[in-house]
């Protein structure tokens, strides 16, 4: 806010930071700050004025957002959505202000889709701000993140989530939310309220009836298919990792699912470690691909067969 009123502020930022911190959060209310005609000294926009009336209903021309479209198999964002919004949008203020707009996730541009974006942003408006919203940085094509100033929002400290949490999330588990999201305070919400913990309860049954012998790993590839195939790479990968500590130490100094721990205990003496070890490899190479238009049912398939494999043969 201070660049904004000392008139320099830059064209495009990229903000960028772990998942589930609220980046996409943060990109909203500086949009809405610097649209607003009356934003307080700190950023945060007054809610009544004109344009945050516009942009609560979501018809404020000023403001746009650009992301994958849902209805698609593929989470990229395609080259007509950019060329789209540069030509029939314009990029230029039509109520005299900024003309915002966030793109998020913008590390799923497309090769082409960032092509397009870089042209722009070689050759700004005055008036225009793009705000790219990432977790994955890396990703983005490096001519696209050489034009942008860089926003990094780190994990806040744990004490400090734990209490924004609490205020949420009644009566849940405020540590152990936030150490499934890796300390991410958005991210234990969304498990809360999108009935993620359900879902992990159901399938770390069905990954403990693989490795037992119980569940075949086809049908239960179906049942896990349901679900987001990235988060249950994430989980399948937290709890092989807690496997292998509790077979170092009996009382590891950190689990990735503390709650899970008399269960997977039992599990050590049942699979073979060192292949353990190669398999989370497997997992986490699975869990990259999780995020591309690669068969999901497929992946998860040979995930849950190779979990199998791990089991150590009965005498």
């Amino acid at each position: 806010m201070r660049a904004h009123r000392a008139d320099r502020m830059p064209h495009a930022l990229l903000i960028t930071g772990p998942a589930g911190i609220g980046k996409g959060v943060f990109a909203r209310a500086l949009a809405e700050a610097l649209l607003c005609v009356a934003a307080t000294d700190e950023g945060v926009a007054c809610g009544g004025c004109p344009e945050c009336r516009l942009l609560a209903a979501g018809n404020h021309p000023d403001g746009l957002w650009v992301g994958p479209d849902p209805d698609a198999k593929s989470p990229e964002i395609r080259v007509d959505v950019i060329r789209d919004l540069i030509d029939r949008e314009g990029l230029t203020s039509h109520r005299g202000r900024y003309k915002i707009v966030v793109i998020q996730p913008a590390h799923q541009l497309n090769r082409a889709a960032a092509n397009s974006l870089l042209k722009t942003l070689e050759e700004p408006s005055a008036s225009t701000l793009m705000l790219l919203v990432s977790e994955a940085p890396g990703r983005l094509a490096a001519t696209v993140r050489s034009r942008c100033q860089r926003i990094l929002l780190p994990l806040p400290h744990e004490d400090l989530g734990r209490k924004w949490l609490a205020g949420r999330a009644k009566g849940a588990d405020a540590r152990l939310l936030l150490r499934l999201a890796h300390g991410a305070p958005f991210g234990a919400l969304a498990l809360l309220e999108d009935g993620l913990l359900e879902r992990r309860d159901a399938l770390f049954e069905g990954f403990v009836e693989v490795l037992n012998g119980v569940r075949d790993p086809i049908a239960e590839a179906e049942a896990w298919n349901i679900s987001d195939a990235r988060l249950s790479c994430e989980w399948l990968a937290g709890w092989i990792s807690d496997i292998l500590r509790l077979a170092a130490a009996p009382d590891p100094r950190h689990l990735a699912h503390p709650d899970k721990a008399e269960s997977l205990a039992e599990l050590v003496p049942r699979i073979d470690l060192r292949s353990a070890h190669r398999y989370l490899q497997d997992v986490y190479r699975a869990g990259a691909l999780a995020g591309t238009t690669v068969n999901k049912l497929l992946l998860l398939e040979s995930l849950l067969i190779g979990l199998a494999n791990l089991r150590r043969p009965r005498c």
